[in-house]
């Protein structure tokens, strides 16, 4: 059974860090593409960014050059690297994995504030 969990979350000024982690058990991880959502309240869910397998990296305009995701198969984890935060950031953030014929785990989510 797959299952991921997600921690690093919390309380953060404006123009703080976090790193967000996503350790996943239950699968063979390095086949499989991973990526970071999120959801405001009354927004829809949205890409944060993403990596596949093989190292390809996608981020979403907003958070370009403030945010990065990295991978470490041997941990089976996935790390979201937040600087800059802006309180437009606010969300609960959720990890997904897609396996290699297309099915798809999300974690429980964990919140992440911005605020001063």
């Amino acid at each position: 059974q797959v299952q991921l969990v997600e921690s690093g979350g919390g309380l953060v000024q404006p123009g703080g860090s976090l790193r967000l982690s996503c350790a996943a058990s239950g699968i063979i991880f390095g086949f499989s593409a991973m990526g970071w959502y999120r959801q405001a309240p009354g927004k829809q869910r949205e890409l944060v960014a993403s990596v596949t397998g093989s190292g390809n990296i996608n981020y979403a305009d907003s958070v370009k050059g403030r945010f990065t995701i990295s991978r470490d198969n041997d941990k089976n984890t996935v790390l979201l690297q937040m600087n800059s935060l802006k309180p437009e950031d606010t969300a609960v953030y959720y990890c997904k994995l897609q396996t290699v014929v297309g099915n798809n785990f999300w974690g429980q989510g964990t919140q992440v504030t911005v605020s001063s």
